[in-house]
C-alpha cells in the first residue's frame, strides 16, 4: 500500500511520533539547536508550502525523529534526509522501512553535504546552523541553483530579515542576498507552543524560489558589498564602504548620496553598485 494513501501515516504499524520519541528515549538537544515539532496538521501545512510534491524529490535537513519527514511522505514526496544526531537514526530507519523506498537517510553534517540536484529543500532548520545553510544555498556564481525551492523554518526574527523591505529595521544583508535573484515570502508563523520543548522565540516558515539573475553582476562582489555596507549599518555609506575599492565612486556615478545608510538602499541599488564594481 502506498504511503501517500495512509493519511495519518501509520504504515506498517508505525506508532504516533510521541510514542516513538518516548520509546527511543529522545530529547531535543540544545547543543544541536533541536526543537521537535509534533502537530501533524501543522506539519502537513508546512509540507504543502512548496506546492504539489507527489513524486517530487525533497531534501530535508535535520529531520530529528521524523515529524516533518512523515508529512513530506504523506504528500507523496521522495525524501533524502541528512541527520547528524545518531540518536535519531533508529527511528528514521523504522520510517524508511515503512516508506517503501521513498526515504533515504544520510548520517552527516548538512554543512558538509550537498543537496541532491533538482530537489525542493524543506526543513525545520536547527537554529544554530540555519542562517549559514541559507547563505550557502543562496550563494555561488551558478544560477539558477540546483534546488527548485527552499521552504525553511527559522526564528521569526531571522525569517523577517529574509523578506524585509528597505527602510525597515529588519532589512539587511540577508534581505539583499535572498531577494536579488530570488522571490521570497513569509509563508506562515509558528507559535513557540507548537514545539517540544517550546523555544524562547516564535518561529516562521519562509518560501524562496529562484528568479532571474541580473546581468553583469558577480555574486561574490555583491556579497562583499553587502558585508561592508551592513557590517557598520549605523554609519553613512561613505564610511562603511571606504575600504571597498571603487564603491564610493560607484555611488556617485549612480547618483546615490554617500551620506545615506545601507538600510535605505533598495535591492536594485545594491545590484547596480555591484555591477559597476
Amino acid at each position: 500500500m502506498s504511503l501517500s494513501h495512509l493519511p495519518p501515516l501509520r504504515p506498517g504499524g508505525l506508532p504516533p511520533l510521541r510514542d516513538v520519541i518516548a520509546r527511543h528515549g529522545l530529547s531535543a538537544s540544545k547543543a544541536l539547536g533541536q526543537n521537535f515539532l509534533l502537530d501533524e496538521q501543522l506539519l502537513d501545512r508546512i509540507a504543502r508550502v512548496p506546492g504539489p510534491l507527489d513524486g517530487a524529490l525533497v531534501y530535508e535537513v535535520g529531520p530529528g525523529p521524523g515529524g516533518l519527514t512523515r508529512a513530506l511522505l504523506r504528500a507523496g514526496a521522495r525524501v533524502t534526509a541528512v541527520e547528524r544526531d545518531r540518536r535519531c537514526l533508529a527511528p528514521l530507519a523504522e520510517l524508511a522501512e515503512a516508506a517503501e523506498g521513498r526515504l533515504d537517510v544520510i548520517e552527516g553534517d548538512a554543512l558538509a553535504v550537498e543537496a541532491p540536484a533538482g530537489a525542493h529543500i524543506v526543513a525545520n532548520l536547527p537554529y544554530n546552523v540555519g542562517t549559514a545553510l541559507l547563505v550557502r544555498w543562496l550563494g555561488g556564481e551558478t544560477w539558477p541553483p540546483q534546488w527548485k525551492s527552499l521552504t525553511l523554518m527559522f526564528q521569526q526574527e531571522v525569517a523577517e530579515r529574509i523578506v524585509a523591505k528597505p527602510g525597515t529595521t529588519a532589512y539587511g544583508r540577508l534581505s539583499v542576498l535572498a531577494q536579488w535573484r530570488s522571490e521570497t515570502k513569509l509563508a506562515m508563523k509558528v507559535h513557540r507552543s507548537a514545539f517540544v520543548p517550546p523555544p524562547k522565540v516564535m518561529s516562521a516558515v519562509v518560501h524562496i524560489t529562484p528568479a532571474a539573475q541580473p546581468d553583469g553582476v558577480i555574486a561574490a562582489t555583491l556579497e562583499r558589498l553587502t558585508a561592508a555596507a551592513f557590517g557598520q549599518r549605523r554609519k553613512m555609506l561613505r564610511r562603511s564602504l571606504a575600504g571597498l575599492p571603487g564603491a564610493v565612486e560607484a555611488l556617485k556615478q549612480l547618483g546615490i548620496e554617500s551620506e545615506r545608510r545601507a538600510e535605505t538602499l533598495a535591492v536594485a541599488d545594491f545590484v547596480a553598485v555591484a555591477r559597476l564594481l
